[in-house]
């Protein structure tokens, strides 16, 4: 690339060329703190605000101001090494032509001797024009695999910028990678940078290289003092021997791998070299978790009253990765309505059941639910397989024998089921715990045989979140549709702990919980068509505190058919304290329909979905 164009206010014309090839190697990955104007200021020309925002990220002058540096020759340290970083940043946003001053107390800083014990520092000004933003005239990777072209943004006519311009390279690189070709690289660059036109001509040559297959698997040295088993780790990890490489397997190996829980750590590495018959050997390398853990948590409300969990767990119980883990919960303590519930269960599971991919599970649970309208005792047991699909994605099927004595409207009745519950989880949050951006989604189906006591039907449930940030993510507008539908048996023919109900924390905050069903007073019962609809928004106020303004409605109708139901809604506000667990989360909601319960509290850990 030529060099910039010579300007009086800016001592860097010779970086050029070099500096732009570097630029396409090392991204700038500071991050961005406040400015202070009485220390160190960023003054542009142009006028541009996003471009400010990444020169200020980029400037370690301004980041040395914001930690509050005054040693004189750490600042003309920082100054001068600001050059370099200010038009990489300008180099990054697509402008090739700007001009860089940075003065010390009036001195330019390249001027200034960082040597000097005696130098002071009190100011740091520091001016950039940008010039005009370049767009591109050639925009060539090549060869590329059939069918692929380069990515959006990389074309004639587009904004130029050293970001796009790696971007296009390594996604002609990963496409070679991604048919086999796992030493593919970018083997040539030539970029020049036209200034009169304003235009930056770039094209990159890809060497794919050979074929190749997966290799023999190995275990490092830690990897082999594991308390897993060397065949389990490689069964779990699941990488194909013989079959054609692909990147994303090895993403997939590592994942299987932190999933099954046994492994604090998993790295899955691909040989420097290729092995005989362009095979790519691999080796594995991972670090054991502790192999017990107990966990508890805690949640209170005054309509639902408090309710506490523990669990037990054991990740490496036979030394095959198989978990076995103990939950139990009460509820139901202090609350305004309904005696106190009860829940024990455990469950065993065997990660890579004939499958890399799959998971074989047994549970069995107890509980006890002594609810306003009901009291349900019950047991029951399963088998079933989980599977990992994709990163997001994930699915269910087990078989299950579930005995049950309910006490309601109805009276007492027995029921016996066989049941075959199906389910697909889709979730790509960017943070499970407080999500800012992306969606959940969870549904169920459950058909089932009546044994006894009742006739066979299906029972359904969807739950769905979505997640939308903006200003920065300090606010976050969030979303939730929760749906069930039972269908087959009458209400009377139905347990009482599978029909539903809306009104408490996890469906209608500000309304009793399960205050919304079918009929009123001691004869009421669920219902067999559910809806939920909550919206929230959410707010930053500092680094660790936040609000949060809230509506829920929830409706609940006698038939699947959703016809002849009633509605009823609830509102509140809440603040958040965020930890490193998830944010401590207290709301207060008040009814807005169909109630004149008082204000109703909720305390916990983390958001409300």
């Amino acid at each position: 690339m030529t060099a910039p164009r010579p300007d009086a206010r800016r001592p860097v014309t010779s970086l050029g060329r070099s500096l732009l090839c570097a630029a396409l190697c090392l991204p700038l990955l500071a991050p961005a703190w406040p400015l202070g104007l009485d220390a160190a200021e960023v003054t542009l020309r142009a006028g541009d605000s996003d471009l400010e925002k990444s020169l200020r990220a980029a400037s370690l002058s301004v980041s040395a101001q914001a930690d509050g540096t005054n040693d004189a020759q750490e600042l003309i340290a920082a100054a001068q090494a600001d050059y370099r970083r200010l038009l990489a940043a300008l180099y990054e946003d697509g402008y090739f032509s700007g001009a860089i001053s940075i003065r010390l107390d009036g001195r330019e800083a390249s001027a200034v001797s960082a040597l000097d014990r005696n130098a002071q520092v009190n100011r740091i000004d520091i001016e950039v024009t940008p010039g005009p933003r370049f767009t591109f005239g050639e925009a060539r990777v090549a060869p590329l695999p059939q069918g692929v072209t380069p990515p959006e943004g990389f074309a004639t006519g587009a904004p130029a910028g050293t970001v796009v311009m790696r971007q296009a390279a390594e996604a002609g690189r990963t496409a070679w990678a991604e048919r086999g070709h796992a030493k593919a690289r970018v083997s040539g660059q030539q970029i020049t940078a036209n200034h009169a036109d304003q235009r930056v001509d770039a094209a990159f040559a890809i060497t794919p290289g050979p074929r190749l297959t997966f290799g023999a698997v190995s275990l490092s040295e830690s990897s082999r003092q594991s308390a897993v088993r060397p065949e389990r780790i490689r069964q779990i990890a699941g990488i194909p021997e013989g079959e054609v490489y692909a990147p994303s397997e090895i993403d997939r190996a590592e994942t299987r791998l932190r999933q099954a829980g046994a492994f604090a750590s998993a790295v899955v590495s691909e040989a420097e070299e290729i092995g005989l018959n362009d095979t790519l050997p691999t080796t594995i390398e991972v670090q054991d978790a502790k192999p017990r853990r107990l966990g508890a948590g805690a949640e209170y409300s005054t309509t639902d009253g408090l309710t506490l969990t523990g669990y037990w767990m054991h990740r490496n119980l036979r030394g095959g990765a198989e978990r076995l883990r103990f939950d139990a919960e009460i509820a139901g303590l202090g609350g305004g309505t309904g005696g106190i519930d009860y829940a024990l269960s455990t469950s065993y599971t065997y990660p890579a059941f004939r499958d890399a991919d799959n998971s074989l599970v047994f549970g069995l649970g107890l509980s006890r639910e002594d609810e306003p309208t009901y009291i349900a005792d019950i047991a029951e047991v399963n088998v079933g397989v989980d599977r990992y699909i994709t990163e997001t994605l994930s699915g269910d099927l087990d078989l299950g024998l579930r005995v049950s004595r309910t006490d309601d409207a109805s009276g007492t009745r027995d029921f016996t089921h066989l049941t075959l519950n199906s389910g697909l989880t889709w979730d790509n949050r960017d943070n499970a715990t407080n999500p800012a951006d992306g969606a959940y989604a969870e549904v169920s189906l459950m058909p089932f045989l009546g044994l006894a006591g009742t006739e066979s039907g299906v029972r359904a449930t969807a739950d769905l979140r979505g997640y939308r940030g903006f200003a920065d993510d300090r606010f976050v507008l969030a979303g939730r549709l929760q749906l069930g539908v039972l269908a087959g048996p009458s209400i009377a023919q139905t347990p009482a702990d599978w029909l539903f109900w809306s009104g408490g924390g996890d469906t209608v905050r500000g309304q009793g919980y399960q205050s919304l069903g079918v009929g009123s007073g001691a004869t009421a019962t669920g219902g067999q068509g559910f809806a939920a609809i909550s919206t929230e928004l959410r707010a930053l106020i500092s680094d660790n505190w936040g609000a949060a303004a809230f509506v829920d409605y929830g409706y609940v109708s006698a038939d699947p058919d959703f016809a002849g139901g009633e509605w009823h809604g609830g509102a509140g506000v809440g603040v958040r304290y965020y930890t490193s667990i998830g944010p401590i989360r207290a709301d207060i909601a008040v009814p807005v329909t169909g109630s004149t319960d008082s204000v109703s509290v909720y305390v916990g850990i983390g958001q409300s979905f």
